[in-house]
């Protein structure tokens, strides 16, 4: 059965961080239609000082960042220790669980792209103990598909595997097309399915889409998928919904208003890390 477009949600610049420039994609307004996608921002620039002041430390709890950097570097330090620098093609996945600080700076480089996305926590594992890894290049399988290629982030594909996430499944897929060309992707029928366009127009299951949209799409095996003029980047994710309750505020995203006053509250008083260092 063809999974169809069932909503399109294109993205409007704004600012984050200590002022840069992104395109918002997904927001606490469309956390029930992409759940468990709580947000997704885009890094598309060829100057620095669009992005050079970056995200100095902050707070997260609840929710686990997936930054997937096409071009350009990201350098990441946190409250558990880690310093790690990510470059072309590379990835960082951050577990946020019961608490962490961290920071994220975005060194000058010739083109600035990629995009972050945060993956929500079901419940039961809301408060779990944070961590940090980083996907290299080394690690993510290319597959060759008909007109171009398919990088393996996360998930399975066929009878391929990348990285495994621990607390909710997620196919991750980066595919890059040549122009003019077709491919379609198989999956589960009642997985929750969206697609992003970060470079180029295409064709998603027969609907024209512009660059930096997201798309949802029906209940499926198969999605059709056309590149227009000029290569182009589409990003797959495919998960489980939670359909859990979601109480949102800032870096924090918890399932109640009294979890979330908790979570401030502990910032406010030195309690809320539980592991690691706090890093001034």
């Amino acid at each position: 059965m063809k999974r169809t477009v069932t909503n399109t949600i294109k993205g409007f610049a704004t600012k984050d961080g200590a002022g840069v420039n992104l395109v918002r994609v997904l927001s606490n307004q469309t956390t029930d239609i992409y759940d468990p996608i709580l947000m997704l921002d885009s890094f598309d620039s060829s100057n620095p000082a669009d992005y050079a002041a970056g995200f100095p430390m902050h707070p997260h709890r609840g929710i686990e960042t997936i930054s997937l950097i096409v071009s350009g570097n990201m350098v990441h330090r946190d409250s558990l220790g880690n310093e790690d620098r990510i470059t072309d093609g590379e990835v960082q996945w951050m577990t946020a669980g019961s608490g962490i600080l961290h920071e994220e700076m975005l060194p000058a480089s010739e083109r600035m792209l990629g995009v972050q996305l945060w993956l929500n926590l079901p419940k039961k594992y809301k408060m779990v103990k944070p961590e940090y890894q980083s996907i290299k290049k080394d690690d993510i399988k290319e597959i060759d598909i008909e007109g171009g290629k398919l990088r393996l982030i996360s998930g399975k594909y066929k009878n391929q595997a990348g990285f495994s996430p621990k607390y909710l499944p997620l196919d991750y897929y980066h595919i890059i097309l040549n122009p003019n060309t077709k491919f379609t992707v198989e999956m589960e029928e009642d997985k929750s399915v969206m697609v992003f366009l970060l470079v180029g127009n295409a064709k998603i299951a027969g609907e024209t889409i512009e660059e930096k949209t997201a798309v949802k799409l029906s209940k499926g095996t198969s999605l059709d998928i056309e590149s227009l003029g000029g290569e182009t980047h589409i990003l797959f994710l495919s998960s489980d919904r939670l359909n859990e309750p979601i109480s949102w505020g800032g870096p924090i995203v918890m399932n109640t208003k009294e979890e979330l006053n908790e979570a401030f509250e502990q910032l406010n008083n030195g309690s809320f890390l539980k592991d690691g260092v706090d890093y001034k």
